[in-house]
């Protein structure tokens, strides 16, 4: 007799939840969406709509946490409201797959963390562009050290948003989004970068706001990561209009990049470089040996969650690998507003790890003014032109 299908909930019926649905589509066999819950009920029955899901519109949430035929949840909202319903979802008995970013402090993250514990239910934290081709190629070349050791890395999350891009009621302030281009945009390449290099020692931060005057939050920022032998310089932005977005990864025998490129320079009798064609072949080869992942993004993630809950593979990305993330980004936040170096890890006393220390230290660089329930409908919403190509 096969499986029985698990009943999906999704939380919140803004442009991500789209995404969402799109993914637990390509797992029929596996899966089912029985529930669009939104404040807005009309947007969660113009997605039930759209793709014709045998599925109930809710105002609360709750309403689905109590439903028996409801096995797992994806948390689609504002960031401000990730943990306390990851929470209370993990405390229903469902298993939680929840938008970046995690939360807006590590206090809330550690809640959902003993929450997941404590169920006995999976807490996954999307992180879709780990599932993609070029990321899990380098990620292995560096595990496998083909650069030899890594001494300088390049991480630019270069974005651009228009103005009214902040309009969203939630969207542009400390207490609700938990940030601007660190927290919601880099958030994706800090990830990439924890999970390739691992956690630093120290960090160094600048932020600033320089074309989005209905935004308290940041829409630039520059960060200096210290590792024990490796430096690490990144680089966020909202006003980068072509969104260019690269990690390069400097090693003692070559560089490599995503999107990709593969460069080795061996030096002159005088010190200057030359070009190491054979070290730049060798390693194009072992990128090329490299299978590609058969699905990417939201899709491969998903996929690995529903497979998890079923006890078909382990869970790919947990809650913890989340923190690791939120912990980088409250460091910067940190740092910017000090003007220090600061020291990982953040320790619970410290009201950058608090809930709601980061909203009650960091400046406004401007007032909210403008606020709007919802955007007319538009096109999709783009999710980076380059990461992981």
């Amino acid at each position: 007799m096969p499986e029985k299908k698990l009943g999906i909930a999704i939380i919140g019926a803004g442009a991500i939840a789209e995404v969402h649905i799109q993914a637990y589509l390509q797992y029929k066999d596996l899966c089912e969406v029985r529930a669009v819950c939104d404040l807005f009920t009309d947007k969660a029955n113009a997605l039930i709509d759209r793709y014709q899901l045998p599925a109930q519109a809710l105002k609360d949430f709750h309403e689905a946490l109590a439903r028996p035929d409801i096995d797992a949840v994806s948390i689609c909202l504002p960031p401000s409201a990730h943990a306390s319903t990851a929470i209370d979802a993990l405390q229903a008995g469902k298993h939680v797959i929840c938008e970046k970013p995690m939360a807006g402090s590590l206090e809330e993250c550690d809640a959902m963390l003993q929450a997941a514990q404590a169920s006995g239910c999976l807490l996954s934290i999307v992180a879709q562009n780990r599932y993609k081709t070029p990321h899990q190629k380098v990620k292995h070349l560096l595990e496998e050290g083909a650069l030899g050791r890594v001494l300088f890395a390049t991480v630019n999350s270069l974005w651009w948003r228009g103005e009214n891009y902040y309009d969203i009621w939630w969207r542009g302030t400390w207490e609700k989004e938990s940030g601007g281009c660190v927290t919601n945009h880099a958030v994706h390449h800090i990830d990439l970068l924890q999970w390739m290099l691992g956690m630093p020692q120290t960090v160094d931060a600048v932020i600033a706001n320089v074309g989005h005057s209905n935004s308290e939050c940041e829409d630039v920022a520059t960060a200096v990561l210290r590792y024990p032998q490796t430096m690490v310089q990144l680089t966020a932005s909202l006003v980068t209009h072509n969104e260019a977005q690269e990690l390069i990864f400097q090693g003692e025998k070559a560089s490599v990049s995503v999107p990709w490129q593969v460069s080795a320079a061996k030096a002159l009798p005088n010190g200057f470089p030359e070009e190491d064609t054979a070290t730049e072949q060798a390693i194009q080869q072992q990128y090329e040996a490299l299978p590609d992942l058969p699905v990417e993004g939201h899709p491969a993630q998903i996929g690995n969650f529903l497979r998890a809950i079923r006890g078909e593979e382990p869970l790919g990305i947990d809650g913890q690998q989340g923190r690791n993330t939120i912990e980088l980004i409250a460091a910067i936040y940190k740092s910017a507003a000090t003007g220090q170096t600061v020291h990982l890890p953040l320790t619970p006393d410290d009201v950058f790890y608090r809930k709601g220390g980061i909203a009650s230290v960091m400046p406004h660089f401007h007032e909210k003014t403008k606020s709007i329930d919802n955007f007319a409908p538009t096109k999709p919403i783009t999710l980076g032109r380059d990461v992981g190509r």
